[in-house]
């Protein structure tokens, strides 16, 4: 019986795909991730424009997600952008996860290019054509996600909804850890 379990455990051990790595998010320099919040920026700000269009994007079977998406950013020459929602299925994944709360901060990559999960969303934003994505997958046990990471490839199919912005709105600063 003993055996018999050692055995299962090493099968599951072989089979288990899920890699996970942590890297150091460091700032330009140690003094800016130093630095504390200035006077000068505001707690919080707003952002007003208007959408110019709705760009829907549809993936077919194996191809890679942010790939895909960065591809049709520069076909469709989107320069700042909302991104809405999205639904499908992936056959594997890789994302990024914020892993400490002190500066430096810390990313934790989780990849399973074999683990098949549900498109339940996705968020974020294209920022002087860059894109910067949020995911939520569910499987049968749990929802997870996070930063968009190439190597999530679509199962079924994948459709992602961007509200492109006018080019009045500088998104600029919003996702810049050092504007504090």
């Amino acid at each position: 019986m003993r055996e018999a379990i050692l055995l299962f455990a090493l099968a599951a051990a072989v089979c288990a795909q899920q890699t996970r790595r942590e890297i150091v998010n460091a700032a330009p320099t140690p003094a800016e991730d130093a630095k504390p919040n200035s006077d000068q920026v505001p707690d919080v700000y707003a952002l007003s424009g208007h959408f110019e269009r709705v760009v829907i994007l549809r993936f077919k079977y194996d191809v890679d997600l942010l790939a895909g998406i960065e591809k049709m950013v520069k076909q469709e020459k989107i320069r700042n952008a909302v991104i809405l929602s999205a639904a499908g299925s992936v056959r594997g994944y890789q994302v990024h996860q914020v892993s400490n709360r002190t500066f430096p901060s810390k990313n934790m990559f989780v990849k399973d290019p074999t683990a098949p999960a549900d498109l339940i969303g996705m968020n974020g934003y294209v920022i002087n054509g860059k894109v910067h994505a949020h995911i939520t997958l569910a499987n049968p046990e749990k929802a997870f996600g996070g930063h968009l990471e190439p190597g999530t490839s679509v199962f079924t199919f994948a459709i992602v909804t961007i509200g492109v912005l006018d080019d009045s709105v500088d998104l600029s600063k919003v996702d810049d850890k050092t504007y504090r």
